[in-house]
């Protein structure tokens, strides 16, 4: 998979990795759906940092769902 490329696919593909890595008790609340092209890149940001950590704590995983929570589409 080729992040480097804008897409509907590479986003739909980093949210449900971030949300099978964060174990997302609730996956509905993040959907690909919910995210545009225009933010690709911080979301990239932050799919690299977690696919790099091998573990979060709690205060982590909330500062990261209130992240996405902020890139989410108005």
């Amino acid at each position: 998979m080729d992040l480097s490329v804008k897409s509907v696919e590479n986003v739909e593909y980093m949210i449900e990795k971030i949300k099978e890595k964060l174990n997302v008790v609730n996956a509905g609340a993040i959907k690909p759906t919910h995210f545009d092209e225009e933010m690709y890149e911080e979301l990239k940001d932050i799919y690299e940092m977690i696919m790099k950590k091998g573990s979060f704590s709690i205060n982590e995983m909330q500062a990261i769902v209130e992240e996405l929570g902020n890139l989410r589409k108005q």
